[in-house]
């Protein structure tokens, strides 16, 4: 048994335990209806984008609550509440509630089911691209037409502010500690990151070195990365630092970042002519230390293959089938779960493919080829459920995800 696993299985040992005593309840009293009005679920839904519309499923089970139809092709973010997911769709960003209410209790939350799924309101914007969540904000980025809006993660109906980037491009924005980072940029080149004040929106800090700026992640102790074609930028509280990659095309363009670690797991990419690059080295970046180090997994992967577990775990499936632990201080693989058949992305980026979402302790793995979805228990390294949908899986999403 590696040290991630002991360390897995003593954080989901210690939080059943004080989940169990803080409630007063066991496992077979989950599930029934009580004075709160709804029946009590272990966790959030999930919601699966397929080429007849959206799923949302059940955590408990995996199985479809709802069909909702959805046209053309529609991708799905967690908005920060664990009871809503945005859709964007070709006039904005659609709210989706899944139906299950988050209550706070103590060190944990009960989840109780409040009604069918339904769609709410629209943000409109034009080709909505990123949503990101940080700090109780959740950031909604329209590439068509540089639009910003931050809205209360607790409540993502409410709108805390908008704004604007000088020209559209396909750009993030989140929130740091109550300042707006944001990229800039034009539809035909982007380098430039710009961190402004929460208050009055003056400029802080601003980098125009990032070619090809694309992805955020954000990590322990108010930091994050934005990714670069050479490498990545490190915002730190009020200061940009470049971190440069060891080639001169070193693309570093999707991220996952954890608030237990300080390091970002970022993709890596080195060939800028390829129709597409299938890269088998994942990339390490040291908000701390500004440094970075290149993994060989040996396997490629795609960009929904990254994620981080509970105690701050790089995760990425690979096309063998696996979903890799890596230790993000030492860069080795300390676990490796197989969970699916070996499998190869596809050239269009829109079609589907095997796709990695995390929340908490447990994780999910759609399998297209098959129709179905794994989940995997991240303390004990296996497969504890496999479901066959009623439709091929594309994007997969938990509404308690951050």
């Amino acid at each position: 048994m590696t040290r991630w696993r002991h360390v897995r299985l003593a954080v989901a040992a210690l939080v059943a335990g004080s989940a169990l005593a803080a409630c007063g309840e066991t496992a077979s009293e989950s599930g029934r209806d009580d004075d709160h009005g709804g029946a009590e679920v272990s966790g959030p839904r999930l919601v699966v984008t397929t080429d007849d519309g959206l799923l949302v499923l059940e955590r408990d089970t995996l199985e479809p609550v709802k069909t909702l139809p959805a046209e053309g092709f529609v991708r799905v973010n967690a908005a920060g509440d664990a009871r809503h997911v945005f859709v964007s769709t070709e006039e904005g960003f659609r709210l989706l509630d899944t139906g299950v209410e988050a209550e706070a209790h103590g060190d944990h939350a009960h989840y109780r089911t409040k009604g069918e799924p339904a769609f709410g309101e629209t943000y409109e914007a034009a080709e909505p691209g990123h949503v990101t969540i940080s700090d109780g904000r959740t950031v909604l980025f329209g590439d068509g037409d540089g639009s910003i809006r931050v809205l209360d993660s607790e409540d993502p109906t409410k709108v805390v502010e908008t704004t604007e980037t000088p020209d559209p491009h396909h750009g993030v924005a989140v929130n740091l500690g109550g300042d707006l980072m944001h990229t800039e940029g034009t539809a035909d080149a982007r380098s430039t990151v710009v961190l402004r004040d929460g208050v009055d929106g003056d400029e802080k800090a601003r980098t125009d070195d990032c070619p090809g700026v694309h992805g955020e992640a954000t990590a322990a102790d108010g930091r994050a990365v934005v990714g670069c074609e050479d490498g990545v930028v490190v915002v730190d509280h009020g200061t940009i630092t470049k971190v440069s990659s060891p080639d001169a095309y070193g693309r570093i363009g999707n991220q996952a970042g954890s608030p237990e670690s300080s390091v970002v797991l970022g993709d890596y990419k080195v060939d800028a002519d390829a129709e597409l690059e299938r890269p088998e080295r994942i990339s390490l970046i040291d908000t701390e230390t500004a440094k970075l180090r290149l993994v060989d997994l040996g396997t490629s992967y795609t960009f929904r293959s990254l994620g981080r577990g509970p105690a701050g775990e790089a995760l990425v499936l690979g096309t063998d089938g696996a979903l890799h632990v890596i230790d993000p201080v030492t860069g080795k693989v300390a676990d490796r779960i197989v969970v699916i058949d070996p499998w190869q992305e596809p050239l269009d980026w829109q079609r589907p493919r095997p796709t990695l979402e995390v929340d908490g302790d447990t994780a999910w793995v759609t399998e297209p080829g098959a129709s179905t979805v794994h989940e995997v228990d991240l303390a004990a390294g296996r497969v504890t459920r496999s479901v066959e949908l009623p439709g091929v899986p594309n994007e997969i999403v938990s509404a308690g995800a951050h």
